[in-house]
């Protein structure tokens, strides 16, 4: 990764854990927490892709497994938060740009839902069965509401932060290239014809010019004797 986004992924996920620990945990809400964290790593996921987004959930989860008041084994989140940055970098389109802001909030849904379920079974695993005291499906419904409704105010102005701090070449160039297609059908518009088949037709039109000049200039010459 470059140094400009270890920077501002460092920064934000700081952030993010800080808000998250100090003010969305203390709220008290019925079910699961607003997980800023988990929406600061899918916003980033999103336009970094797949390797960026992995690594990004990696250091945020162990970050989150390290940070007070952590009561569960170091690891944990950071295995969790590393497999939804990978799945969600593989959203991003090739030309680094999202037509439609329902495929973000479809993966917000899709993550809240699979970070739930995957903290659970490896939670499962290492012998923590608080899930299944408080309700599986309780937290499942209220991580995924929690997060659909805070998304709409994090994820796209992450996400512009990102794309500004550090321009993506291939969104550029697919720009460049999509202007260069509007403006050749553009121009050919209204024709019917191609830039090709319009120089070939002005060629045609320039000769029959020329052809009719000295055809004149002929019938000149004869009224002239």
């Amino acid at each position: 990764m470059r140094l400009n986004r270890i920077l501002l992924s460092t920064a934000l996920v700081v952030v993010a854990l800080v808000i998250q620990v100090s003010v969305l945990s203390r709220l008290h809400l019925p079910g699961a927490v607003p997980d800023l964290l988990l929406l600061t790593v899918l916003a980033l996921a999103m336009v970094y892709g797949h390797v960026g987004g992995a690594l990004i959930g990696f250091g945020a989860g162990l970050l989150a497994d390290l940070a007070p008041p952590a009561d569960h084994a170091a690891g944990r989140y950071a295995l969790v938060l590393c497999v939804i940055g990978y799945l969600a970098g593989l959203v991003k389109p090739e030309t680094g740009r999202l037509r439609s802001a329902s495929g973000p909030m479809a993966v917000v849904v899709v993550a809240a839902l699979g970070s739930t379920l995957l903290y659970a079974g490896v939670g499962a695993l290492v012998g923590d069965t608080a899930a299944r005291h408080v309700g599986l499906s309780g937290l499942l419904f209220t991580a995924a509401l929690y997060d659909l409704l805070l998304a709409p105010f994090v994820v796209p102005g992450i996400m512009a932060l990102a794309r500004r701090t550090d321009p993506d070449p291939l969104a550029e160039a697919g720009g460049a290239s999509q202007g260069a297609d509007i403006s050749s059908g553009w121009l050919s518009s209204g024709t019917g014809l191609r830039i090709g088949d319009q120089r070939g037709a002005l060629g045609g039109l320039k000769a029959r010019a020329r052809t009719r000049s000295v055809r004149v200039g002929r019938i000149k010459g004869v009224k002239r004797l």
